[in-house]
């Protein structure tokens, strides 16, 4: 009953100003894009080993954030809980959940076997008085320890909404670093949350725009370490970066990866005249997407590669427009106030991330592939660079604030508009890239 009610607030989440989903004692109310949190009880997993108690709060805390931080979900704090778990295994008093209100429940251990961290779990509808599926065990070296918290969400967010989770992902981005007028810039890799940053190159030069792979094992780049910019691709398994083929007198750069990772569209400037063009991922000729005088860049494939969004100012300003993979006569779809820029498709292929710039405020906003319905999520001095979790539900985005002391950071919004807040832990960034769900 807890999946199905869930599964009908994501649908209602974009959808009339008033709603509400409700299955038998489970009830939601959406009023006026205000979505009630489902509240739940995460009591600190069990330590299964003597030598597993610090690690047992560590993943409990790490789930609770994961899941807290969608804003679909409040958690009930273990101060007010009645039952207390001594052992894995014990039998749920439905009656003590009810009593605090508890309408979802948690139950998880935590062991070192073999130099490995195993951990299990089980979820509850309270009200119903049932298992939600059955439990799960996972189990990986310590150093993964978060990924396994991050996976357990992942199960969980799952079951409850209907729609697969995001929290076992990467965000690639442009970290910064020293004054607004000669910022140091390098790129960088960490969990989605900002945990566990890893640093990708040094900042010798300035790169720009990183794109992650379908897999997440290779990342595209521009870098202007020759001078002018140039596309680069970098294995973020070795650090092993390789600048890729040109044709002389020309600048490439705003590379993305095709849905199938065998090709890059990307846009090249040739005696003054910018267009798209695409080539494989070992090299070959480079084919033409695009011929006209004016300025086309920032592609991006919808899902299935058979189409390709992009900006250009064809028309005069700065606008969206839809053509075939293979070329073509290009469609416009923005047709609103305001300049539009940085396309991104969305995974689930029903929407595009984008932003635009009106009336001296910039927004990051969604339209169906059309350009119908469309909405602003965000306004700002500087919101900019849209990219989309691996389920389609959050945006990622930089916003700089204004000032000699201003800079950019990182943050994220859901497509209903709700939600917003900075990306803790990865200090000044921009230009951020989500990676699909790990393997």
């Amino acid at each position: 009953m807890m999946r199905i009610a869930l599964a009908a607030l994501a649908a209602l989440m974009i959808g009339p100003a008033m709603a509400q989903a409700q299955q038998g004692p489970l009830r939601i109310e959406i009023t006026d894009g205000v979505i009630e949190p489902l509240p739940y009880a995460l009591p600190t997993f069990v330590a299964e080993t003597g030598d597993a108690g610090q690690m047992a709060s560590d993943i409990t805390r790490v789930i609770a954030a994961d899941l807290s931080g969608t804003g679909l979900f409040r958690e009930i704090p273990e101060s007010a809980h009645i039952q207390r778990f001594g052992a894995f295994d014990m039998p749920v008093s439905y009656p003590d959940w009810q009593a605090i209100n508890a309408q979802a429940l948690i139950v998880g251990g935590v062991s070192m076997q073999g130099g490995k961290v195993v951990v299990k779990f089980r979820l509850f509808d309270i009200y119903s008085g049932q298992q939600l599926g059955d439990g799960q065990q996972l189990a990986a070296s310590p150093a993964s320890w978060r990924r396994l918290a991050h996976k357990v969400a992942d199960v969980i967010y799952s079951r409850v909404t209907g729609e697969s989770g995001y929290f076992d992902s990467r965000v690639v981005f442009v970290s910064e670093t020293g004054p607004k007028d000669a910022r140091q810039k390098r790129l960088a890799v960490a969990d989605y949350d900002g945990a566990n940053i890893q640093y990708l190159t040094d900042s010798s030069t300035i790169v720009l725009a990183p794109r992650f792979s379908p897999d997440g094992g290779r990342v595209l780049y521009t870098t202007f370490e020759t001078g002018f910019p140039r596309i680069k691709m970098l294995d973020t398994r070795n650090v092993a970066a390789t600048l890729l083929p040109e044709i002389p007198g020309t600048m490439t750069f705003a590379p993305r990866f095709s849905p199938d990772g065998g090709s890059i569209v990307y846009s090249m400037e040739q005696g003054g005249n910018t267009d798209l063009w695409t080539m494989g991922v070992n090299g070959g000729s480079p084919s033409r997407l695009t011929n006209s005088p004016a300025i086309e860049t920032a592609p991006s494939y919808s899902p299935d590669g058979s189409r390709i969004v992009f900006e250009s100012d064809r028309s005069g300003t700065q606008q969206l427009y839809i053509m075939s993979a293979g070329g073509g006569e290009p469609t416009r779809i923005s047709f609103g106030e305001g300049r539009y820029g940085t396309p991104v498709w969305s995974p689930r292929g029903d929407l595009i991330a984008f932003t635009k710039q009106h009336a001296g405020r910039f927004h990051i906003g969604v339209m169906r592939t059309d350009g119908s319905e469309e909405r602003l999520l965000t306004a700002s001095f500087l919101d900019e660079g849209p990219t989309w979790s691996p389920n389609g539900r959050v945006i990622m985005f930089t916003r700089e604030s204004p000032g000699a002391a201003g800079g950019a950071q990182l943050f994220s919004v859901d497509i209903s508009g709700r939600n917003l807040k900075k990306v803790d832990g990865v200090g000044a960034a921009s230009d951020p890239a989500w990676s699909p769900l790990l393997p």
